[in-house]
C-alpha cells in the first residue's frame, strides 16, 4: 500500500510541477489545468530519455528530481489564481483517488490490476524489470514504446519502489490526472456539477473498464487526446497573444508518442488537422509548436518505424486479445451496466432493456451536445471527436476486434465532455435564474443528474470487478527465485490459477533469469522435464523441492525472456 500510494504522489506532484512550469514559460500567467496532461507527457519523455543512460533509472529519478524542484522553485507565487486552483483541484484528487482505489478495497490487497482479465502486464513487467539492469527485451528491440515503463523504473530505482507497485501507482496517478485535467472545461462551474463532471469525463466507463484490466497505455492515450484537445481550444480563451501558446498541445502530442508510438498520433495528428481547416490559426504560432514538437520526438523516429511491423497491427490475426468477440460502439456513451465491459446486453445480471435504454438517453445527450458545440463554433472538441469516429470506423472495418475496442476507450472521455458540458452548463444557468421569491423560473431539467447518476454506477461496477493480484504467492516465489537461481525448475498451479487467472505469465515473471517450466497439476502427474532440479508445487501454500534423481537430458524448459518473446504483448 505504502508503496502504491507513495508512487501515486510522486507521479501526481511531478507531473502538475513540470506542467505548469512549461505553461508558465510558454507565456502564460494563470493556473491551467492542462497542467496535468502536459506534465504527463514530460515525464514520459524525460524518463525514456534518460532511463538509457549509465545508472539506469537512477538517473532518470535525479533528473526527475531536479526539475521537479526547479519547476516547484520556478512557480513559487508566480502564477496567479493557484491558490483558487487548488481549492478546486483537491476535491477532485481526493475522489478520484478513492474511486481509483476501489479495485484494492474491494479485493481487501493490493497487487497487480487486471491479472484475471488479460496478462499483458507480466511482460510490461519484464521489459521494465530488463531496462532497470541495462538488459535488451523484445519490447525494446520491436520499437515498442516505453515511456511508461520508464516512469515505473525511475521509481523503483529513485525511491524503491516495486514495479508492481510503480505500475499500479502509475495507473492511479493518470485517473486522478485525467479528471484534474478535464476542469479546463468544468472549471467555471459551481462545486457540485464541476466535481462530477470532472470525475464522470476521467474515468468515463470504458476508461474505468481499461483501467480495471491494467492496461495503462491506453488510459493514458485518452488522458493525452483529452488533453491535446483542450489545448487547442485553450488559447482561443486564455492564450491568444502568446506566441507560443500551441507549445502545451505539442508537448502532449510529444508525449502521446513516447506512450503509444506513432498509432497515438492517428487521434492527436487527425484532430489537429480538422482544427486547423476549421480554425486558420496563426502560422507563427502553429509552425512553433510544430517545431518543438518535432525536436521532441527526433530521437524516437527510428524505433516508431520499427514499431510498425509489430503484431498486433496484423489484420490477419485472430485479433480478439482478451475479447469474446466486437464490443458495442454504444459503450462509448458511458451507461452500460456491467462490471465486465466485454459482455453483450443481457449475459449478465441486468435484463437488455436496460443497456438499450442506457444507450437511447446518453445517444440523445450525445446529439444534443454535438449540435450545441456546432452552434458555439467549439472546433477543438469537435474536431476531437469527429476523428475519434473516424479512428473507430477505420479500426472496425480494417483493423481488428482488440484495436477496435481501444478505439472505443480512447474516445470515450471526448464522449463524456460533449454530453455533459450543454446540460451542465443549461442547469447551472437555470439554477441561478431566480425571481423575487426565491422560487426557480421554471423546474430544472433532470437529464444532467439523471446521466451523472447512470454513468457513474456503470463506471463504479466497472472499478469494483477489477480483480487485483495474484498475490498469493507473490513473496514466496520471489524468495525461491534467489535459491533456485537458473534452474531449471518446474512449477505445477491449478489449472485454475492458470487458466482463470492467467497466472502463468505471472509465475514466469515471479522466477525470472532462469529457465521455468509450468504445468497445471493435472499435467504434471508423470516425471518432471530432462534436467530438471527443483520443483515448486502450489499446493496448499507453495512449497520448493530439490528432485534427487534428475531425469537425463537437455532441459525443454525456456529462459523466461523466451517465454515472454513468444508469448508477445497484446499491446
Amino acid at each position: 500500500m505504502i508503496g502504491t500510494y507513495a508512487a501515486v504522489v510522486a507521479v501526481v506532484v511531478s507531473a502538475l510541477a513540470l506542467g505548469q512550469a512549461a505553461i508558465c514559460l510558454c507565456g502564460a500567467r494563470r493556473w491551467s489545468w492542462l497542467a496535468p496532461a502536459v506534465g504527463l507527457a514530460l515525464l514520459c519523455g524525460v524518463c525514456w530519455g534518460t532511463v538509457r543512460l549509465p545508472g539506469g533509472g537512477v538517473a532518470s529519478a535525479i533528473a526527475v528530481l531536479v526539475l521537479t524542484v526547479a519547476a516547484i522553485a520556478y512557480l513559487w507565487r508566480r502564477p496567479d489564481g493557484a491558490g483558487e486552483a487548488l481549492a478546486i483541484g483537491w476535491p477532485v484528487a481526493l475522489i478520484a483517488l478513492l474511486a481509483a482505489s476501489l479495485p484494492f478495497a474491494v479485493e481487501g490487497h493490493f497487487g497487480i490490476l487486471g491479472t484475471s482479465f488479460n496478462p499483458d502486464m507480466s511482460q510490461h513487467l519484464l521489459a521494465a524489470d530488463r531496462l532497470a539492469e541495462g538488459h535488451p527485451s523484445q519490447l525494446l528491440n520491436q520499437g515498442y514504446p516505453l515511456g511508461p515503463h520508464s516512469i515505473a523504473v525511475a521509481l523503483y530505482k529513485g525511491l524503491g519502489i516495486g514495479l508492481v507497485q510503480g505500475f499500479s501507482g502509475l495507473m492511479v496517478a493518470v485517473a486522478i490526472l485525467a479528471c484534474l485535467t478535464t476542469l479546463a472545461a468544468f472549471a467555471e462551474l459551481p462545486f457540485l456539477p464541476r466535481t462530477a463532471g470532472a470525475l464522470l469525463v476521467g474515468l468515463a466507463y470504458v476508461v474505468a473498464s481499461y483501467f480495471a484490466q491494467g492496461a495503462f497505455k491506453e488510459t493514458m492515450q485518452a488522458l493525452f487526446l483529452l488533453g491535446f484537445v483542450l489545448a487547442l481550444r485553450e488559447p482561443d480563451r486564455a492564450w491568444a497573444d502568446l506566441p507560443l501558446r500551441y507549445v502545451p498541445a505539442a508537448l502532449i502530442a510529444a508525449g502521446s508518442v513516447y506512450t503509444y508510438s506513432f498509432p497515438g498520433l492517428i487521434w492527436l495528428g487527425g484532430a489537429a488537422v480538422l482544427w486547423v481547416l476549421a480554425t486558420r490559426p496563426s502560422a507563427r504560432a502553429l509552425g512553433l509548436a510544430l517545431l518543438a514538437f518535432f525536436v521532441l520526438i527526433a530521437p524516437e523516429v527510428r524505433r516508431m518505424v520499427d514499431f510498425h511491423s509489430f503484431e498486433t497491427f496484423d489484420p490477419n490475426g485472430a485479433g480478439l486479445g482478451n475479447l469474446f468477440g466486437q464490443i458495442s460502439p454504444f459503450e462509448v456513451l458511458g451507461i452500460w451496466p456491467s462490471g465486465d465491459f466485454r459482455l453483450a446486453p443481457g449475459d449478465g445480471a441486468v435484463p437488455a432493456v436496460a443497456y438499450y435504454l442506457g444507450i437511447a438517453f446518453a445517444l440523445a445527450l450525445l446529439i444534443y451536445g454535438i449540435v450545441d458545440l456546432w452552434r458555439r463554433r467549439d472546433t477543438a472538441i469537435l474536431s476531437g471527436v469527429a476523428v475519434a469516429a473516424l479512428a473507430y470506423a477505420a479500426a472496425r472495418l480494417g483493423g481488428t476486434p482488440y484495436t477496435a475496442a481501444k478505439a472505443v476507450e480512447v474516445a470515450a472521455p471526448l464522449v463524456a465532455l460533449v454530453i455533459l458540458l450543454p446540460v451542465l452548463g443549461e442547469a447551472v444557468r437555470l439554477f441561478r435564474a431566480i425571481d423575487g421569491k426565491g422560487a426557480p423560473q421554471r423546474l430544472l431539467p433532470v437529464r444532467a443528474p439523471l446521466f451523472i447518476l447512470a454513468a457513474g454506477v456503470c463506471s463504479l461496477l466497472a472499478l469494483a470487478n477489477t480483480p487485483v493480484g495474484p498475490t498469493s504467492f507473490s513473496s514466496k516465489l520471489s524468495e525461491f527465485r534467489k535459491r533456485v537461481g537458473e534452474g531449471p525448475t518446474l512449477v505445477v498451479a491449478s489449472s485454475q490459477l492458470l487458466t482463470e487467472q492467467h497466472g502463468g505469465p505471472f509465475l514466469a515473471w515471479e522466477l525470472r533469469g532462469g529457465r521455468v517450466c509450468i504445468q497445471s497439476s493435472e499435467e504434471a502427474s508423470g516425471e518432471p522435464p530432462p534436467g530438471t532440479r527443483f520443483v515448486i508445487r502450489e499446493d496448499d501454500g507453495w512449497t520448493l523441492s530439490r528432485v534427487q534423481n534428475s531425469p537425463p537430458g537437455k532441459s525443454p524448459c525456456p529462459l523466461i525472456a523466451e517465454r515472454q518473446a513468444r508469448q508477445g504483448p497484446a499491446r
